[in-house]
């Protein structure tokens, strides 16, 4: 393998801390104008810290309230944070400044079911009309009008909306079947691999498993725990595996640093995550990190931090196929290329589906755990106690109530974690009838049933 490149490790492992520390020491100067409590607030965004964002976007609109992007941003920060009516209220003001900001339009549309005497397909439709070669403005309406489609029972027109709008970045995509294959293929190794002993902590709660799959419910029960702190998508598990392989002019997700890493030190491994993760750990004895590619880096994490815990959340495989492609990924390049196009994103789920029967079968029964998103439906209670048990907390109340605290959610599920559990998702992949037979079969002839 390559050598440890030390510098790149340490600006990684070092990233959310210099970032805390920058925003910390801007938030103590005087305030110069909009312009700097508005990048002082995006700092603090990048930390995924909106509810310490708000005060800030607040200043910046009592200064320069005709400036779309403090509307726009104050009214997104206020979605992450549960204060909704807020949020509407200057996500409309937005609109109304600049009525072709897409961003804001879809994140009206996505606060609010829609209704047949209440919706914006109109302005939605007419916006989504000229062409998009890069792709943003298409995806965020084309996934607005999907949403209100879907809202309206209207479910094939809705999956239309969501080819329609992923079709610009889907033909930028840089995805390849043989790519993932290779990178899937290279993860089992890295459970026997390594050399040395990992970091003693207990500290880490991983949460694994597809994108809008149920990790972020399963994060905010835990979270509700008064012995655990809510990290969110951290993701820093990929660069650290990049840096610690010698990696580090690869690609992030580069089958290599999956092999490599399965011949390095665990050790170096586990304390670099400890220490990269200081600063979003908080004083309780548990936190969460809830990245669903980390489902990839099971085995290294596992070996790297062996008394961590490791949830992976499975949903049935059609729904998480639609759930999968029904997410949007606003940022490129991102970890999801496959997520374009509804045959890509259902071998996406062949090849997850895989891996995680592997490391339920390979990873101690103690440290890896399979939570079923419909089990955790069906009985909330159960389950919830359950997982606490392995964890190794005792139950508490407040995790049956995770929808009533006010803790900030910095995912695409920020809108649904906010409500009680609900059945209405379960199944979800029927309404859509005859435009999802092509991911139907590619299931079928990797030989996973569908109902």
């Amino acid at each position: 393998m390559g050598a440890v490149n030390q510098v790149e490790l340490d600006r990684a492992v070092g990233r959310l801390g210099a970032l805390a520390s920058a925003c910390d020491e801007l938030s103590r100067l005087p305030p110069m104008g909009p312009q700097f409590l508005l990048r002082v607030a995006r700092a603090y965004t990048l930390l995924g810290a909106h509810d310490r964002a708000v005060p800030f976007l607040q200043r910046a609109v009592e200064a320069a309230p005709s400036d779309v992007n403090n509307q726009y941003s104050l009214g997104a920060a206020y979605v992450f944070t549960g204060q909704f009516d807020a949020a509407r209220r200057h996500l409309k003001e937005a609109v109304r400044l600049q009525p072709r900001h897409w961003m804001a339009w879809y994140s009206l549309v996505d606060i609010d079911r829609q209704t047949p005497e209440s919706n914006y397909i109109p302005q939605l439709e007419a916006l989504f009309a000229p062409p998009d070669e890069e792709g943003s403005r298409h995806i965020h309406i084309g996934h607005a009008l999907a949403k209100t489609y879907e809202d309206l029972g209207d479910y094939e027109t809705s999956f239309d909306w969501l080819v329609k709008g992923k079709a610009a970045r889907r033909a930028r995509a840089e995805y390849a079947d043989a790519d993932e294959d290779a990178l899937f293929a290279a993860a089992p190794a890295t459970l026997a691999g390594g050399k040395g002993k990992g970091h003693p902590s207990q500290a880490p709660i991983f949460i694994g498993g597809m994108p809008r799959s149920g990790t972020t419910l399963v994060e905010a029960i835990l979270s509700a725990h008064p012995d655990v702190t809510a990290g969110g998508e951290l993701g820093i598990a990929p660069a650290l595996v990049k840096h610690v392989s010698g990696g580090s002019d690869r690609h992030l997700l580069d089958p290599a640093n999956m092999r490599e890493i399965a011949e390095a030190d665990m050790g170096l491994l586990g304390r670099a995550y400890i220490d990269a993760t200081r600063t979003v750990a908080g004083a309780t004895p548990h936190f969460t990190d809830k990245t669903p590619i980390d489902i990839l880096y099971a085995g290294a994490l596992h070996r790297a931090l062996p008394n961590a815990r490791f949830i992976c959340v499975r949903r049935d495989p059609m729904d998480s196929v639609i759930s999968f492609f029904r997410t949007m990924f606003v940022t490129t390049p991102h970890v999801y290329p496959s997520v374009y196009d509804l045959e890509t994103a259902a071998r996406h789920y062949v090849r997850f589906h895989r891996l995680a029967d592997h490391w339920r079968e390979a990873m101690p029964a103690d440290r890896y755990r399979e939570v079923r998103y419909e089990a955790l439906v069906a009985d909330q209670e159960g389950q919830t106690r359950a997982l606490l048990d392995f964890v190794g907390l005792p139950f508490h109340f407040a995790t049956l109530s995770f929808h009533d605290r006010p803790n900030v959610v910095s995912t695409a599920s920020a809108v649904q974690v906010r409500k009680p559990m609900y059945k209405t998702a379960l199944g979800r992949w029927k309404r859509y009838g005859e435009r999802l037979a092509p991911a139907v079969k590619i299931l079928r002839d990797a030989g996973i049933a569908v109902d």
